[in-house]
């Protein structure tokens, strides 16, 4: 019943995901979310953000940042990690992430997407056929939408986490 919004994984953070392996694997792109999948909501690029996308580039992988926020917000951003973004993406769209995936020049078999809200980011990616990977929210404080977005989102969840038990 709610396959459709479960990611194909569940991490506890962006930063934890063994992105070498993911290219040994074949992936050669990224498209990131960046409030609460990166960085905390609103909170500039900082270091860690900075290092880590240095990472990505050495490994080999092309990333975008693909968000549904206004351009001042994902320009500075994308521009501080140094790499393509798309802004008010209109997420769970299929049409950012596809525009993403024309300007990295890869496709849905070697892309991955990592977010941390499964009713935008990861519904958006699955509809897309793009491999998708759920993250912890960064900081639980939240704009209201959000929140009660989360709270839809443990019911997906707490089915999501059986089904893997049962597998």
């Amino acid at each position: 019943m709610f396959e459709t919004f479960y990611p194909d994984e569940y991490v506890e953070s962006t930063y934890g995901i063994d992105f070498e392996k993911m290219y040994e694997s074949g992936y050669r792109s990224v498209i990131f979310d960046i409030d609460n999948t990166l960085v905390p909501h609103d909170a500039p690029a900082d270091a860690n953000a900075v290092e880590f996308f240095k990472r990505l580039e050495k490994i080999g992988f092309k990333a975008l940042v693909l968000s549904n926020n206004k351009e001042p917000r994902v320009k500075k951003f994308a521009d501080a990690v140094g790499c393509m973004y798309i802004y008010k993406a209109n997420k769970p769209a299929r049409g950012g992430y596809l525009r993403a995936m024309e300007k990295l020049g890869t496709n849905k078999e070697n892309t991955l997407f990592v977010g941390d809200q499964l009713f935008t980011d990861v519904w958006g990616a699955r509809r897309t056929g793009i491999h998708s990977i759920l993250v912890h929210p960064i900081n639980p404080k939240e704009e209201i939408q959000i929140v009660l977005k989360r709270y839809l989102e443990k019911i997906v969840l707490h089915f999501y986490k059986r089904r893997q038990l049962s597998d």
